[in-house]
């Protein structure tokens, strides 16, 4: 190259005296006309062949010709002319010597030449549709940076020379570097989207953003200025990006997780066969099986990840290998700059010059680190949506045997805790490799500034990591503890939601209260003990810069006198430990993370790999008219694979078009055999077969937190003719006329404010609706009146109704129905006994005819003769609506658990007048976010729990740590500037013992800070906590009714996990960062005082960033959290409905449901974490400019700064980036987290109920003796504004009165004993009981004191003693006296576990009329005075029913017992009847007096048939 530019009469290429050691430095001609030319010419032609190719494979579409692309063109255009010009200009003028400007003469048509490239790679990015080209905004850069220089040499030279010597040359160099620098400029920006691309509604503009408004994150300003304007709303956010949507993501993975499950299973089947036929293995092999195979579904869960995410993945991972480079450089250059210092005959553009670099190497750091940042949690998020999608999935296919092992609570943890924890690995993995190479790098350095000594840095850090790693280690295991109680509670709060009616009703909220505090203080104590360890871990990683330093440098000056400590060795030393710090922190925490993951994918990988409903349990074919509709062959089933069989030898076929009625007493394997031709159950041996389409009623009706329309259409088109009639047929008119909204009212979640025959109604409309060819009923009529269901059967299900040609299998207890059935089964302990039409079965006189003669006498009129079932036909209509005249306002009328529910509507305006239409049938409170800052109340709250000595103690200790590691530095600048006399310093020994004294003084401040966090956070959490299940168990009804269970279980799941971990994580790290920034401002103003006019403008600058960021970021973080509570309802809704959502085949439409809420949280959640990047990258920024002003300020005070001085504001001021974005970050992660409390406390406001019990109270023990109840003018209404529900009602009930109360639905049945229970309070007059009124006493004094046997039969998980006595007031004699009243002695007693049997969630292991039985022994172990029973036998068969009456006859002898009934049978015996219309009492006399004054009790019997 010399040769090549001697030829041209240029100097050698390179000359150091030239570029280095001199004081005007400057490169040669040759080097500036070559290598500065040549070099982005290179970087073009080598790469542009690789970057084509991959355009060609990735293209997206071609772009329309822009305004920007034809500048560029142009720009390109102009610039190869330039060159060109220069090329000819050179060659006519200087064409005789052409020899000496062989380098003039190359140059320009080279640059030209790759122009044209640039052109052609502009107009080929166009046609494959690139919008922001990375590749080329290098090349103009690299090509702007090396014009760079020789601008300078020809601008110093034309203010020496002028312009005249060589102006064509000149100008068309200027000219040139001006058009590369605004070909630089437009690559800036972004092109426009493809012409045929469709444009979203609000489109994520990183789509439109350029690569340069990419890394800095720029494209995110808009929605920062929009929130700091004004408070962020749902529809301000970007619609998610198509990568980033569930089903994009869930569609690769859900095919590569059931290859993986497959092999799975084959491993598993391989090790089942292995053990040897016969042989058993021994329990301790079981359980190590069980936890392989549990761990084995772990890693396979994590493999499936690893292929779906893992390449964009490593890109990130790339980003931040390029990082470390970048970290480990600025030491480098930070021992430059004090060698420098040290240098007096330095020229001053060097020390400039390592400012500089040391700049742009730390912004650099801070780009690289960001986009690192970014792909982390862009993959997190994926995860999210991909383990929320599979476990979605799972629920709707896991078996019942699998189900009951895992709870809703569980599977609502499981979407929750456990994907976050996911996600925190997906961000911290890679520091679990790549921090101990840091580690590693960092001693290698140390050892290049101080020799052998820096193996006493090692043995430091060897020593630090064992004891992390075991602190790590019982962390987490302390954390599964901790999960396995939070687990705990979250499914019995879970339970409480579901079952709050029956609390309330039994004033049990106490026992709860209790279980609930005792799985929280297990919970806290778990906590307590997780942060004292941390602590440890924290104190010794804060600590390790100090200890590895003390043991470097101590080891350093005690071996050998002559080792000197100055400023470069200490501060680079330092620079180098502060970068050691990072890794040795994160390791922990990745540690920690890890495992936590490895533990939830545990969780994950258990759950998904549970065993499915076996799609071969039921051969499903296409409908023929022809050929029997169901069949059983021999069939025996089970709930699980090893359980007992539930139904044997069952051999059953089902014509097309008949009618099959299966009858049985409690628990004979009715409901096992609609499960069974569901496929629900699994298949011993046998087969069972079923032709055409299935709708299927369940015997609890399952209704959607949806309007009445949406749960009757159940995702099917609305025909409204079609919908009209099946609204007729299943008797919801009426209903209809009075609901707030007609069928668009909303219906609360489980169907809350519909009474249990509405709900059953609407459950089999949805299946009327349907039109399906075989129709399972599991005994729809039960809780529904007499009259209604003779007017359902005959309109839908019998001979003459609309399924009349469908084959229709019903379960019932009604004998009623019977003689029209085809065919009837009578099952007995799961085995067919007896089957035959209802005529041939009373021939037979086999036990069947017995039961019928013996219990249905009352009822067998209703239907044996012909001409009642003419009438009955005939009065259809007089049913439905001339005696249903009562013009019925749903809005008044709330039951719970009663006849009918009214809408709980939020508070309104009193005057209907101002209600909005649209709200007229909304029931629930959507969770909404609030807006705005949080207020400074919030945190005054806050801190006010933890208490004013702790927060004293806290501070004092953090400015005294703070204080020895200022004292502490400062030291060593001291040491570091000692003079060095005959190669030694003097009292190296006293120096090494303070500075030893002040390091071991700050780590124990560290530790007793964190701790008093940690303890004072406990107290606060606590504190919280009970306030919150105070508030909540306090609240009424029409609270829970208005209020989705969802969110309720948010709070007591996330909201109070983050009040647990994140607010104390997020204070220490503020607080610690907060005072490490005072020091390292104290150190700089200290070595350089004109600092501080650059630290306040940026210190301004900073708060005005940190205003725009937090305003925006705490919207984000509250729209995320109210978005994420709709996944959990929706996944609770789905969990409890998943049979009727199979039998229907509605899967993909509650799936596509799922993906729908999962993409509206993650559309608030992306924006959340791109937000922190967008802070990062600007505050580090403006971090860097402190660094550079430190520099640059040293080296202008050169001469009268000590090195030791520099070195220490130097090194200082680099770790002021890190602080100042985390202190920014961590604040917002308080405030953001103390969203938390602002929504725990939300619910402080809410309306209460009256006070559990009152002090002082005079009631008598024994009270009531009697059980008399008065009413006087006795009102109530639902709401404030409304009509009374119940009017004037004066009453007087004697002891010992059986009293009826009857009425059409909505007539105010059940509304009295809402008004006895004071679920509701009295709008005006009184009730006495007892000559006490009850408004006078407390809540649990009125409750525990009356009965009711409530039309829902709850339970909870717990023993089956828990249920029936939660306060253990009653011996185990009484109890066992109480079951064996009612009837369930004999079952409990077979039991393994007899009353410590455990229930599992809501009792499913029991059957229905069993948990009903368990309901009537609750009220018999009571035996209160008064008794209130609302459809309590609706579940049951006849014997049973008849049983019960019996028993409530003989053992409530001696009380007031009131019953709402709609089965008129039951109540035909009692002292007096009832009779209820419009909320008034119309009859009230005898049964016997009522029939014979011929009012409305006697065509309601008429109607029933008992007449």
């Amino acid at each position: 190259m010399d040769t090549f530019c001697s030829l041209s009469g240029l100097d050698p290429l390179w000359d150091w005296n030239q570029t280095w050691y001199t004081h005007n430095p400057e490169l040669s001609n040759c080097f500036q006309n070559t290598v500065l030319v040549w070099a982005p010419c290179i970087y073009l032609w080598v790469l542009s062949p690789f970057y084509c190719l991959h355009l060609y494979c990735h293209g997206r579409g071609r772009l329309p010709l822009s305004s920007l692309c034809n500048a560029k063109l142009l720009l390109g255009f102009f610039l190869a002319s330039f060159g060109f010009v220069e090329f000819f200009y050179i060659l006519l003028e200087r064409r005789q010597e052409i020899q000496q400007h062989l380098v003039f003469l190359l140059s320009p048509i080279i640059r030209s030449l790759t122009v044209v490239l640039a052109v052609c790679v502009i107009h080929w990015e166009r046609v494959r549709g690139c919008r922001s080209s990375v590749f080329l905004f290098f090349f103009w850069l690299l090509g702007v940076v090396c014009s760079l220089i020789p601008l300078h040499a020809k601008v110093q030279l034309t203010l020496e020379q002028g312009l005249s010597p060589d102006i064509v040359r000149y100008l068309a160099f200027f000219s040139h570097f001006t058009l590369q620098l605004a070909q630089l400029f437009l690559s800036c920006f972004a092109d426009r989207a493809p012409s045929g691309k469709a444009v979203l509604k609000n489109a994520c503009p990183v789509e439109d953003a350029s690569f340069l408004s990419k890394i800095l994150f720029w494209w995110f300003s808009g929605l920062v200025f929009k929130g700091y304007r004004s408070p962020l709303q749902a529809e301000d956010l970007w619609t998610l990006r198509e990568e980033d949507t569930s089903d994009r993501i869930i569609s690769d993975l859900e095919e590569e997780w059931a290859a993986e499950r497959t092999k799975l299973q084959q491993q598993e089947n391989h090790l089942s066969t292995s053990v040897a036929l016969g042989s058993r293995l021994p329990d301790q092999a079981q359980l190590l099986r069980k936890i392989q195979k549990e761990q084995s579904s772990g890693f396979c869960l994590l493999r499936t990840l690893a292929r779906s995410f893992g390449p964009y993945f490593l890109t990130g991972t790339l980003c931040l290998m390029v990082h470390d480079a970048f970290m480990f450089s600025v030491p480098q250059v930070l021992s430059l700059l004090l060698g420098f210092m040290k240098d007096e005959d330095a020229p001053l553009w060097k020390g400039y010059f390592y400012a500089s670099l040391m700049f742009l190497l730390s912004c650099l750091q801070s780009v690289f680190n960001h986009q690192y940042t970014y792909t982390c949690f862009t993959v997190g998020m994926r995860v999210k949506t991909a383990v929320m999608g599979l476990v979605y999935r799972k629920s709707l296919v896991v078996n019942s045997a699998a189900r009951r092992t895992c709870t809703v609570g569980e599977i609502v943890n499981l979407v929750s805790a456990d994907t976050q924890k996911l996600m925190d690995f997906v961000v911290y993995f890679n520091a679990v490799w790549l921090a101990p190479i840091e580690v590693t790098l960092c001693l290698f350095f140390l050892w290049q500034h101080l020799g052998p000594s820096a193996l006493a840095g090692i043995a430091t850090v060897i020593f630090i990591f064992p004891l992390n790693g075991f602190i790590a280690r019982k962390r987490s295991k302390l954390q599964e503890i901790q999960m396995k109680y939070m687990d705990g509670r979250v499914k019995l709060m879970n339970e409480i939601l579901n079952g709050i009616k029956i609390l309330k009703f039994y004033a049990w909220e106490k026992a709860f209260l209790e279980q609930v505090l005792g799985y929280r203080e297990k919970e806290l104590k778990t906590l307590k003990k997780s942060q004292i360890l941390y602590s440890v871990s924290i104190a010794s990683f804060n600590s390790s810069s100090f200890l590895v330093a003390f043991a470097m440098f101590g080891v350093y000056v005690l071996i050998d006198d002559k080792n000197v400590l100055d400023a470069q060795k200490i501060f680079v030393s330092m620079a180098l430990i502060n970068i050691l710090k990072t890794p040795l922190s994160q390791l922990p925490f990745a540690m920690s993370t890890t495992m936590q993951a490895l533990v939830s994918l545990k969780r994950l990988g258990k759950f998904l790999c549970q065993d499915e409903i076996k799609p071969d349990n039921v051969a499903r074919e296409s409908f023929k008219s022809d050929v029997d509709g169901v069949v059983f062959e021999n069939g025996t089933f089970s709930w699980s694979k090893d359980g007992p069989p539930c139904l044997k030898r069952i051999s059953v076929k089902v014509p097309c078009g008949s009618l099959v009625a299966v009858v049985g007493h409690v628990g004979s394997g009715k409901s096992s055999l609609l499960s069974a031709i569901l496929g629900e159950t699994e298949k011993r041996s046998g087969a069972v077969s079923v032709k055409g389409s299935i709708a299927y009623v369940p015997q609890q009706a399952w209704i959607q937190n949806a309007s009445l329309q949406d749960n009757i259409l159940f995702g099917r088109e609305k025909k409204e003719s079609w919908y009209q009639r099946v609204l007729e047929a299943c008797a919801l008119l009426p209903d209809l006329d009075n609901l707030p909204a007609g069928d668009a009212t909303e219906i609360g979640e489980k169907g809350l404010n519909l009474s249990g025959g509405q709900k059953q109604r609407v459950s089999l409309a949805r299946a009327v609706y349907r039109k399906a060819d075989v129709y399972l009923l599991d005994d729809p009529l039960s809780a529904v009146d007499a009259h209604v269901g003779q007017h359902i059967f005959n309109k839908v299900i019998g001979p003459k109704g609309i399924l009349r040609d469908k084959t229709r299998v019903l379960v019932t207890h009604g004998m009623s129905f019977l003689p029209q059935a085809d065919l009837i089964l009578v099952l007995v302990d799961g085995e067919i006994s007896e089957r035959g039409s209802y005529q041939e079965l009373l021939n037979r006189n086999g036990a069947f005819a017995d039961f019928i003669h013996t219990f249905a006498s009352s009822e067998r009129k209703e239907c044996v003769t012909e001409d009642f079932q003419r009438g009955s036909r005939k009065s259809v209509r007089l049913s439905v609506t001339e005696y249903l005249p009562f013009s019925r306002d749903l809005s008044q009328e709330q039951l719970i658990g009663g006849d009918t529910n009214s809408i709980t509507i939020e508070p309104l305006p009193d005057s209907d007048e101002d209600r909005n239409p649209e709200d007229l049938g909304k029931l629930t409170n959507v969770d909404k976010a609030r807006i705005g800052r949080v207020k400074l109340e919030m945190y005054i709250e806050y801190f006010r729990t933890i208490g004013l000595p702790l927060i004293v103690s806290i501070v004092f200790l953090y400015a005294f740590q703070q204080a020895a590691s200022l004292s502490n530095n400062y030291w060593l600048s001291l040491w570091a500037d000692q003079p060095v006399i005959n190669g030694t310093q003097l009292n190296t020994d006293l120096k090494l013992v303070v500075y030893g004294a002040l390091g071991f003084a700050q780590g124990i401040a560290i530790f007793g800070t964190t701790v008093a966090i940690s303890l004072g956070c406990i107290v606060a959490s606590r504190h919280l906590h009970l306030e919150l299940l105070n508030n909540v168990l306090h609240s009424p009804m029409s609270f829970f009714e208005s209020t989705p269970s969802g969110n309720l279980l948010n709070r007591f799941a996330k909201e109070i996990d983050a009040i647990d971990n994140m607010i104390p994580d997020g204070l220490k790290m503020m607080l610690s960062y907060f005072f490490k920034l005072l020091e390292v401002c104290i150190i700089v103003l200290m070595a350089t005082p004109f600092a501080a006019i650059i630290i306040l403008p940026m210190a301004l600058l900073y708060g005005f960033i940190q205003s725009f960021y937090v305003a925006t970021s705490c919207q984000l973080r509250r729209l995320e959290s109210v978005s994420r509570s709709p996944i959990y309802t929706h996944l609770n809704e789905t969990v409890q409905g998943a049979s009727v959502i199979r039998a229907f085949s509605e899967q993909s439409r509650f799936i596509m449901g799922a993906n729908h809420k999962v993409d509206l949280n993650q559309t608030a959640y992306f924006p959340r974490f791109v937000a922190t990047r967008w802070l990062g990258v600007n505050l580090e920024f403006l971090g860097n400019g402190i660094v550079l002003a430190a520099s640059i300020l040293s080296v202008m005070a050169k001469g009268t700064l000590s090195p030791g001085m520099v070195g220490l504001a130097v090194s200082h001021s680099l770790q002021v980036t890190g602080f100042l974005s985390w202190i920014v970050r961590s604040w917002t992660d308080v405030e953001n987290n103390i969203v938390s409390v602002e929504r725990v406390k939300e619910y402080a406001d809410t309306p209460k109920e009256a006070a559990w019990s009152i002090e002082g109270s005079s009631l008598p023990p024994s009270w009531p003796q009697t059980g008399t109840i008065e009413f006087q003018d006795y009102g109530l209404q639902y709401r404030k504004g409304l009509e009374l529900a119940l009017k004037g009602i004066s009453v007087h009930i004697q002891e010992r009165e059986k009293i009826g109360i009857v009425g059409r639905t909505g007539a105010g049945k059940s509304s009295l004993a809402l008004g006895i229970f004071r679920i509701l309070e009295a709008a005006k007059g009184e009730i006495y009981i007892d000559g006490i009124n009850i408004a006078e006493i407390g809540l649990h004094d009125l409750r525990s004191r009356i009965t009711i046997i409530p039309q829902d039969p709850v339970l909870f998980s717990g023993s089956l003693r828990m249920n029936l006595d939660p306060f253990d007031a009653y011996s185990d004699e009484e109890v066992w006296n109480a079951l064996e009243l009612a009837h369930l002695k004999n079952f409990v007693s077979e039991l393994p576990d007899k009353l410590n049997h455990e229930c599992s969630e809501g009792g499913e292991n029991l059957s229905l009329g069993q948990r009903q039985l368990v309901c009537l022994a609750r009220a018999l172990l009571r035996k209160t005075k008064v008794l209130v029973l609302d459809e309590a036998t609706a579940a049951l068969d006849l014997e049973t029913d008849t049983l019960i009456q019996y028993t409530i006859r003989s053992q409530f002898e001696d009380c007031a017992v009131l019953t709402i009934a709609h089965r008129l049978n039951t109540i035909m015996d009692y002292t007096k009847v009832i009779v209820m219309d419009k909320g008034h009492i119309v009859e009230m006399d005898s049964p016997n007096n009522l029939i014979a004054k011929r009012g409305q009790f006697y065509y309601m019997c008429r109607e029933a048939g008992l007449l």
